[in-house]
Parts: C-alpha cells; sequence; structure tokens
C-alpha cells in the first residue's frame, strides 16, 4: 500500500509540477493526455488505493485523454494554445 501511495503521490506531483510550469509561461493547463501504458498505470494505482475497478477521467482537476502513442508518458496541455506557436505542453515520464 505504501508503494502504491507514492507511486500515485509521484503521478500527481509530476502534473502539479508540469501545470505550474505552462502558468509560469502564461498558459492555462487544462488537459493531460496519458499513454496508454502510463493511464492503465495510473488507473491500477487509483484502484489500488481507493478500491473499484473504474477509469479515470481527471486528475488534479484536469481532464484526461488517452494518446496511444505517447506510451509511457503524459503530457500536460493548455487545449486552447496547442499548435498556435511555441509551448503549450510539458511531457513527463509516469512508467520507468
Amino acid at each position: 500500500m505504501i508503494k502504491v501511495r507514492g507511486e500515485l503521490i509521484r503521478v500527481l506531483s509530476a502534473v502539479e509540477e508540469k501545470a505550474n510550469e505552462l502558468k509560469m509561461d502564461g498558459f492555462e493547463p487544462d488537459v493531460v493526455l496519458f499513454g496508454k501504458e502510463a493511464y492503465e498505470f495510473l488507473k491500477a494505482q487509483v484502484n489500488e488505493e481507493f478500491g473499484g475497478d473504474e477509469g479515470v477521467t481527471e486528475v488534479s482537476g484536469f481532464r484526461i485523454s488517452v494518446v496511444e502513442e505517447l506510451g509511457k508518458e503524459a503530457v500536460v496541455i493548455d487545449s486552447k494554445s496547442l499548435g498556435l506557436g511555441m509551448g503549450g505542453a510539458k511531457r513527463f515520464r509516469v512508467v520507468d
């Protein structure tokens, strides 16, 4: 249980850190894109910690979308700014 909680805290902290970096750059993050493997890892951690077998639709107040090609990584994005220029996304590894 302690290892599960530690892994969940690590992922949540990474989401918050990347979101804060985007905010400091003037963006408004609103979505976290998880790779398939990263999402399955997060879901397993949440279900182990809180029970149940449900999907996860939100993390740290951000909507979750799964993008299979990201694999073991996730990206915090500002969906309104992405593609309009440089920035608007911060990527991190969920599963080592």
